[in-house]
Formats: C-alpha cells, structure tokens, sequence
C-alpha cells in the first residue's frame, strides 16, 4: 500500500478542482440554451413590459442551475478520475523514489473494471518487474563481489603460506597448485562477466556462417573425454553424421561446453550422459540430458539467474553464470531452450535452433 497523501497537493499542479472559466463558459452556454424558455415565454407572457427584477430573477437561477449542475459533474469527475489519478501520481513518485513496494488497490471488483482499474492493474505490474530488475541488479553486485573475493582471498592465503622456510615439497606444490586452481577459477569468472555482460549488451552480434553442428557437437564432447573417463561416466549418442546450419558457431560452443560441463558436474561416477540431435525442414533439436542429481522445481525457476548455483555443495566448481551465458546465447539467435529435470533422477536440456 502507499502512503495516504491526499491531503497534500503537488506544487507542480496548477488546476484547482473547481475551475471558473470553466464554470463561466458552461453559464454562457445554459444562457444560450435557455432562449428556448424566453421563446416559450413570449408566446404568452409579455417580456417587453417585464420588470428588472424578472430579468435578474431569471439570470440568478440560472446561475444556480449552472452552479448545482457543475458542482455535480465536477464532483463526478473529482470521485472517478481526479482522485485514483492522484494515487497513480503519489504512487509514480515514490516509484519514482525507489520504493518498489509499491501497490495501487482498483477502484472496483474485478468484474465492473473500468480503464482506471486496468490502468492501476498495469501499473502494478510494471512495479514489480521494476522491482524484480533491482533485486537482480543488487544480487549480481552482491555475487560478483562475493565470488571474485574467495578466490582472492584463497591465493592470499596460500601466497602468504608459500612465504614460510620450514614447507617440504610436497607442501609447496600443494599450495601453488592451489593458487593456481584459483587463479583459474578467478580468470574464467571475469571471462563469464565480461562475456555476458556483451551479449546482454548485443556487443556480440550474430556472425551467421554456414557450419557443421555435428562435428562441432562431437568436437566438444571430445573436449571432456578425459573427465568423462576420470568419473567413469558413459556418453551415450544419437546424432546425424552430417547437419549444416546457419548460425554463429562462436557462441553456439559456448552453449554446448556449458552444457556439457554442468552434465559431468553433476552426473556422479559410473553415470550416464546422453547426446541427441535431431534435423527438422526448418530446425534441429539438440538434447543433452544426464542420470545425475537432477533439481527441483525451486531451483528449476531460477537456474537461467545468473550466480544462481542450486547445488552448494557443488558451488567450488563453477560460478553460477554458465546457464545465464546458454540462455542468452539461445536468445540472441532465436532459439528456445526447455529443461526438464527431476530430483535424484537426472536433468535434459531441450534446444531449438533454425537452421
């Protein structure tokens, strides 16, 4: 709810409610209007010899008449539209002010709407998109800061340690095998943020060339043949040998090494991960799906979001901006993407391209 400022007026408003030439020129018009009663008059009264004080009488009570008729409309109009559209201006302003909580109560039920009732529903709803956005924009400052500031600390840390004369070897390579795993780490997070931060800005523009999906589909599984054999994981796929489409292959690998990294991340040792791939007339169908973890449905709503990272325990092996920079990528070349997933059952992610 907002706040009740009904009995202040916005210095900013210049017309009051009760405006006289306004009411003036509705007094001319009824004068005008009320020849027709003189005409009548004049078949059967004398106006000629009428005194002064029938003329004035007549004048007078159709300045009451304009008066009553005026202060009924404008009433009218002060109770139907003047007042909500103050709520709406009170409510902009404190929108305006960075209060998204924000909330217009319509006027009426919603079976005797009217465009005020709409207007206000709209409005309601452009609140709370616009809240929704300053969530997300405090969140990713909060999760940015937060992740570049783990891995700095890490490499602090274990610098600092390195720093000691009394380490054995084995000590010593254990710790700068940490910092550089953290290094790492700290590289592909700034790589991600700026990579995201040019397609949400369509820096990155779609350079369409004609390619072969397939062996570009094989050539990134290949890429995690050796995880795949560590974990002890089966890949399992159903592809053409041959598929051209026009798209840019760029960014399209960016989709299917974040894919296929979260299906290895979360596919636990002696699983199964499944290549599909599908050719239709005017698309193709890539699914890659895996016997993992899978999700429930909280964390199904939010995993395009970026730092959004279900699994904690699993937090150290990724960033959260892998799923983000898949769905943007999807976006730009107007693909879809669907994913279905189940808990402790594994999880399929469903792409659409155009060919």
């Amino acid at each position: 709810m907002i706040e009740n400022k009904s009995s202040s007026i916005d210095s900013r408003i210049k017309r009051k409610y009760f405006p006289w030439i306004e009411y003036l020129f509705t007094y001319l018009i009824l004068l005008v209007l009320s020849a027709g009663q003189f005409m009548i008059f004049y078949e059967y009264v004398d106006l000629e010899n009428a005194p002064p004080a029938f003329i004035a009488g007549m004048l007078g009570y159709w300045g009451i008449v304009t008066l009553v008729f005026f202060i009924i409309t404008t009433t009218q109009k002060n109770k139907r539209y003047d007042m909500p559209l103050k709520r709406l201006s009170n409510a902009a302003e404190n929108v305006a002010s960075g209060d998204f909580s924000v909330y217009l109560e319509t006027v009426h039920s919603p079976d005797k709407y009217d465009y005020i009732d709409v207007l206000f529903e709209d409005f309601n709803k452009m609140v709370e998109e616009l809240g929704t956005i300053e969530t997300l924009k405090n969140d990713f400052i909060s999760n940015v800061s937060h992740e570049i500031k783990s891995p700095l600390s890490v490499i602090q840390s274990y610098a600092t340690a390195l720093q000691k004369h009394d380490l054995s070897e084995a000590e010593r390579s254990d710790y700068t095998e940490t910092i550089i795993t953290a290094s790492k780490r700290l590289t592909e997070l700034v790589s991600n943020i700026l990579r995201l931060n040019k397609l949400e800005n369509q820096e990155i523009r779609p350079a369409a060339e004609s390619f072969d999906l397939c062996r570009q589909l094989c050539e990134c599984a290949l890429n995690f043949e050796d995880i795949l054999d560590l974990k002890k994981i089966r890949l399992e796929t159903s592809i053409e040998e041959r598929c051209i489409i026009n798209a840019d292959k760029t960014i399209l690998e960016l989709v299917w090494n974040n894919l296929f990294s979260n299906a290895v991340k979360f596919t636990d040792e002696h699983g199964v991960i499944k290549l599909t791939q599908v050719s239709f007339d005017e698309h193709v169908e890539i699914s890659i799906s895996d016997n993992g973890c899978g999700m429930d449905e909280k964390t199904l709503s939010h995993i395009f979001d970026k730092f959004y990272q279900g699994d904690s325990s699993r937090s150290q092996e990724g960033n959260g901006l892998g799923l983000s920079l898949v769905y943007r990528v999807i976006e730009i070349i107007n693909g879809t993407i669907t994913v279905q997933s189940e808990l402790n059952k594994g999880s399929t992610f469903m792409i659409s391209i155009n060919r």
